[in-house]
């Protein structure tokens, strides 16, 4: 898949199956173009984009999705909260319509459930202008989560919150992540997330180009930048062996078949 942002040149191969992929990379990587690429909010120059047995994108046959009609979750790095509904009624928006809509009462009783899930309830009556940035994260988190999405992609999830509530809902979303049988992308700078999520694959992405991908213990134990040294706190050259490495088998590719872009 191709695509651009003013200067910026996104080029890029990403593939998965049901357990969540991870994307890391340094800042200005094209982590969130990737992501906004698939949601539909960029679109792609060229390629494909294909979500199970739907194409979302294809330039050669011209076929252009719009982002409503894609059913991704999408939690951008701004949380995209609308500043005129009430905490509650922000989750309770993927119920609103579609083939899963549900009437008031209804969606607003299950977005009451998700909301104690993330240990939110005490919000449920507030405007977004009076959350804190961790608020508002795990709040656009819960949104996303609660029309089952048929994948979710998550810019930085968990990047506003303090260690302690990070801890918490790193462990919430890698329980929610692994009772899923849809896709999901999850960028994130932290090596915890990674190890969390228990992602069969890493996907590290500088300048817009994926540099090397794979599992993670096999990404950390023969990085191939210093960027990804550095992320999983590596102290020797890119590309030099771990020493408790021993011979890792080469790095594995997704099934054709399966979702990605």
């Amino acid at each position: 898949m191709q695509a651009s942002a003013g200067a910026f040149s996104l080029d890029a191969r990403v593939e998965g199956e049901a357990a969540p992929v991870v994307i890391i990379g340094p800042n200005g990587s094209g982590k969130t173009t990737l992501l906004r690429v698939i949601a539909g909010a960029y679109r792609a120059s060229a390629g494909r984009i294909r979500l199970g047995g739907r194409v979302l994108f294809d330039s050669e046959a011209g076929v252009s999705l719009a982002p409503e009609e894609r059913r991704v979750g999408y939690v951008p790095q701004g949380y995209g909260l609308f500043p005129h509904l009430t905490v509650l009624d922000n989750v309770a928006f993927g119920l609103v319509g579609g083939p899963q809509r549900q009437a008031r009462p209804e969606r607003r009783r299950i977005a009451a459930e998700l909301l104690a899930d993330v240990k939110c309830s005490h919000l449920a009556p507030r405007y977004p202008a009076t959350l804190s940035g961790g608020e508002k994260q795990r709040v656009a988190l819960a949104r996303a989560l609660l029309p089952v999405p048929e994948m979710l992609l998550l810019d930085e999830p968990l990047a506003a919150l303090d260690v302690a509530a990070r801890r918490g809902l790193r462990a919430y979303l890698a329980r929610h992540l692994a009772g899923r049988t849809r896709p999901a992308i999850v960028v994130t700078h932290d090596p915890r997330d990674v190890h969390a999520l228990g992602s069969p694959v890493v996907y590290a992405l500088e300048e817009g180009r994926v540099v090397q991908s794979g599992p993670s213990t096999h990404v950390a134990a023969h990085p191939a930048t210093a960027f990804i040294a550095e992320f999983f706190g590596v102290d020797r050259a890119p590309g030099e062996p771990h020493p408790a490495a021993g011979r890792s088998s080469a790095t594995p590719r997704a099934s054709e078949a399966t979702p990605g872009t």
